[in-house]
């Protein structure tokens, strides 16, 4: 699997820690709950979703993005994912330009990765793996395995997540041994290098307009 197929499993990875279609369903999720079981609920859920909606498969971005603003952002925290992918950057920008930053990729990651929602098959099955961190911890890794009828071996997942007052909240995503924010870190660092924080973001908008 290249570099790209990785990365572009991203979505799929949050898709599946993360979407819901109605408050009654998204209720039945205890955000509070320990680690791998919050997670395996919302998989649980996710996956039943995805398997019978026509419009995520077709690839509609306006259902995607719509699925994304109500049920997915309830169980991540993109802010602080752009905080540690913008690393040092981050500390040098205005509150305009971190509300800014956030939307911009946050749109990048939805435009760019949603092509992977159309991946989720009849067959496609959610594994948590045994449980590695420390009882009680607040920052933890929860290990999971996606497998696919088309793809015959099992896709390695580690969902990053901190115990927030609301429960807990996805911050990164290990897919097949390569971290999203340490991936999106390298690239944050040399386009801010050359045209600062907005040009940063302006390359951003610019690359959500184009797609």
């Amino acid at each position: 699997m290249n570099r790209l197929r990785r990365h572009a499993l991203f979505f799929l990875a949050v898709t599946v820690a993360g979407i819901g279609f109605s408050s009654q369903a998204l209720s039945k999720v205890d955000a509070n709950a320990e680690p791998t079981q919050f997670v395996q609920q919302v998989a649980d859920q996710a996956l039943s979703i995805l398997k019978g909606d026509p419009s995520v498969k077709s690839g509609d971005i306006a259902r995607i993005n719509q699925i994304v603003d109500q049920y997915i952002l309830p169980y991540v925290d993109f802010q602080k994912t752009t905080r540690l992918a913008a690393g040092k950057y981050w500390r040098q920008a205005t509150p305009e330009q971190r509300t800014a930053l956030s939307n911009a990729f946050r749109t990048t990651l939805v435009r760019t990765y949603s092509g992977a929602l159309t991946k989720v098959d009849d067959g496609t099955s959610f594994k948590i793996l045994p449980f590695r961190g420390e009882a009680g911890a607040n920052d933890v890794v929860v290990r999971s395995q996606v497998t696919q009828m088309t793809n015959a071996q099992p896709i390695q997942l580690d969902y990053r997540l901190e115990k927030t007052p609301s429960g807990w909240k996805i911050y990164d995503i290990n897919v097949e041994n390569v971290w999203l924010i340490e991936n999106y870190r390298n690239q944050f660092s040399q386009q801010i290098n050359q045209n600062g924080i907005d040009g940063l973001i302006q390359a951003l908008n610019k690359r959500n307009q184009s797609n």
